[in-house]
């Protein structure tokens, strides 16, 4: 009968040499294992969406929807969140070389975006819709009523919004600000006449500034939903991070966050 002891001996004998003469290298540690590590979950997020994720100038914190679901899958880690700037034009960029664990920020799953990085399941159904002011609400029913050249459209560089106008408003008059959180009050004062953006932003927009309308919240251009953004190639991550987001489902946490920043 073989004894316990050998086996183990045996076994760190057999693991020593072939650490050494390179035939079976050790693993390298998961994301997980980095991100406990390190005590800190990287957050990249561009900051300029409400009630998504807003970097509020005045206090220097991020906040919204999406930065409380970034607190609550750090702390079931164990850790504590850092945010990482990061801009719509260079998120996949910034995604795809690591230089965060997640991005969250009102991040439309799309195709494209799913060929190069890693995407969790969906939550909060969405779609495109348009921001206006209310006087001019009436002038806007549908799709062919922005698609003129007289119609001042404006988007931030980068994004889905871009890539929404570029695709069915080729005879608008394109305007692009680098600055998506300023857009709505650039429309309120009249020096762009329509925001391509989310219902949810939209609808937040709305409540905050009597100026703003958007006529079309109800009947939204396109149905979407937003995903959480990761490198690819860590499955044990995305898996976490997929169960994390159902179990908030099922505890009634994301209602709850729904019902606080944008209902």
């Amino acid at each position: 009968m073989v004894s316990f002891k050998k086996i183990c001996v045996g076994t760190l004998l057999a693991a020593t040499v072939l650490g050494i003469g390179g035939m079976m290298p050790s693993a390298e540690a998961g994301k997980l294992e980095d991100i406990q590590a390190r005590g800190t979950l990287l957050v990249g997020s561009t900051g300029d969406y409400k009630p998504m994720s807003y970097l509020n100038k005045e206090t220097g914190k991020y906040e919204g929807f999406d930065c409380e679901v970034a607190e609550l899958l750090a702390k079931s880690l164990g850790v504590t969140v850092e945010y990482v700037p990061t801009t719509w034009k260079t998120l996949t960029a910034d995604t795809m070389s690591g230089k965060f664990d997640i991005a969250i920020c009102g991040i439309t799953r799309t195709f494209a975006r799913a060929q190069k990085m890693d995407m969790s399941h969906g939550y909060l159904l969405f779609g495109k819709t348009i921001l206006c002011r209310k006087a001019d609400a009436k002038k806007f029913k549908s799709e062919a009523d922005l698609n003129k050249k007289n119609v001042r459209v404006m988007v931030n560089p980068g994004g889905t919004n871009e890539k929404f106008a570029l695709a069915n408003l080729p005879e608008a008059t394109l305007l692009v600000h680098p600055q998506n959180a300023e857009i709505p009050s650039f429309i309120a004062e009249g020096k762009a006449d329509v925001m391509i953006t989310e219902t949810m932003e939209a609808r937040r927009y709305v409540r905050d500034d009597k100026r703003l309308a958007a006529p079309l919240l109800d009947d939204p251009f396109t149905k979407n939903q937003f995903g959480i953004l990761m490198q690819k190639g860590d499955q044990e991550w995305l898996n976490y991070v997929n169960f994390f987001m159902e179990e908030k489902d099922m505890d009634g946490t994301l209602d709850r966050l729904e019902d606080q920043y944008i209902k």
